[in-house]
């Protein structure tokens, strides 16, 4: 990575502000006494960047990356296709992903799009290719953030249009070659399932066939494969300009997509960590997946990886959220660091006024400004990675022992007992 320093910061939306220049001073000001060091703009950007075809505003996004840089913080500049403009889906709906049933989505939400679209793909890499040009301008850009987490809106991320049913059955040509081959692989046999054209091969829907598992687990395969394929065509309009290292978004174990094939076209890992805390009485459940969710994302590489998103109080979609504890900030931060984050990074800075995450957690609360305990948490945190960073930045330590919780059942009473086992 082309940094020598723990990044904390987060996502930032200036844009929504850009007629209060006070409260972007303001800003900016507040994120040198919370210890923030980088910033990640242009996430959901698209309207503002490019309001009509072909036309580019890009010098409020040059102006917030210059005065950034010269108070000594850096850019994650983000490519914007995780939401789309309105005059996108309107000027060329096919852009937007069809669903199970057939029927097209409307317009709105994120990653309403198909990644197969020829126009998507056109659109994409123009205004990609301008940003990456854009970006040579500007020294304090320091990584590449593609999209958003990629497929996490819509179902599992598939679209099912025209056009993606005509490159599945070509993923398919390729992956066996021939039709009596695909039906013993699917075992088609079974029900008089078997096909005897390309043309008869469908994405499993719930108005048709989806009960043929080889069919259900290759249309994973597939959607894994485009949506790799997109993040791939996203990146290679970026490199025309610009060779800084590339990254996107993760989530969890995320089941519609394969991270181990996508992680292959990103420089570095990159994830979203929310864990549910305070859910329950005994936190270490939680703190159990939280770590292996982190073990997972510095297993792709092997190398240490970056909290791209966390909240330093609460999220704002589960059916209730509790807000952190104090110490729980510093704590579930430390614990990403200890497994091989290079970053601690917050979803977002400041709250929006309005629109659909206008509660969640933020560093900046709709007031109060630094006098809340959420700031002040974020601070400690801003300064205990400034004074650990000589120790702790870029390790990746190997573990000499592993530890196996073993469960025994009496067969006789039911009864559970647990034993530990050192290797």
């Amino acid at each position: 990575m082309e940094w020598n320093k723990m990044l904390h910061g987060g996502d930032y939306n200036p844009e929504q502000w850009l007629d209060r220049p006070d409260i972007l001073a303001e800003d900016i000001a507040l994120m040198k006494k919370a210890g923030i060091n980088c910033m990640t703009l242009g996430v959901f950007s698209w309207s503002m960047l490019e309001p009509e075809e072909g036309v580019y505003r890009f010098q409020w996004l040059e102006d917030i990356i210059d005065r950034l840089y010269e108070a000594g913080i850096s850019t994650i500049l983000a490519t914007p296709t995780g939401g789309l403009p309105h005059w996108l889906t309107k000027d060329f709906p096919e852009v937007m992903q069809v669903r199970e049933d057939g029927e097209r989505n409307l317009p709105g939400k994120r990653h309403n799009f198909c990644y197969t679209s020829k126009k998507m793909r056109e659109r994409t890499k123009e205004i990609d290719g301008k940003l990456a040009e854009m970006s040579l301008r500007h020294p304090g850009i320091i990584l590449w953030h593609i999209s958003n987490e990629l497929g996490g809106n819509f179902a599992d991320g598939a679209c099912h249009c025209d056009e993606c049913q005509r490159a599945f059955r070509e993923w398919l040509k390729r992956k066996y070659g021939t039709l009596q081959e695909m039906n013993k692989a699917w075992w088609t046999t079974f029900w008089s399932r078997r096909y005897t054209d390309w043309e008869q091969i469908h994405s499993p829907t719930p108005g048709g066939e989806c009960l043929v598992h080889g069919l259900n687990l290759d249309w994973r395969r597939f959607v894994t494969c485009q949506m790799t394929d997109f993040l791939r065509w996203e990146k290679a309009a970026l490199r025309e300009y610009s060779s800084l290292p590339v990254t996107t978004n993760f989530m969890y174990f995320f089941k519609p997509l394969d991270y181990y094939e996508m992680q292959k076209e990103v420089d570095v890992i990159s994830w979203d960590s929310y864990p549910f805390w305070h859910k329950e009485k005994d936190e270490v459940p939680m703190a159990v997946k939280a770590a292996a969710y982190h073990s997972m994302m510095r297993s792709m590489k092997k190398k240490p990886f970056l909290l791209m998103e966390s909240t330093p109080s609460a999220v704002s979609w589960r059916n209730y959220n509790p807000l952190k504890r104090p110490g729980m900030h510093m704590l579930s931060s430390m614990q990403a660091v200890a497994h091989g984050s290079n970053t601690v990074q917050y979803f977002q800075w400041r709250k929006g006024r309005g629109a659909f995450e206008k509660f969640h957690g933020a560093v900046l609360d709709h007031k109060n400004g630094e006098n809340t305990r959420t700031f002040r948490e974020v601070a400690e945190v801003g300064l205990r990675l400034a004074k650990t960073e000589k120790q702790i930045m870029g390790s990746c330590n190997r573990a000499e022992i592993a530890i196996f919780s073993v469960v025994f059942v009496s067969r006789r009473t039911g009864d559970r007992n647990s034993s530990a086992i050192n290797m």
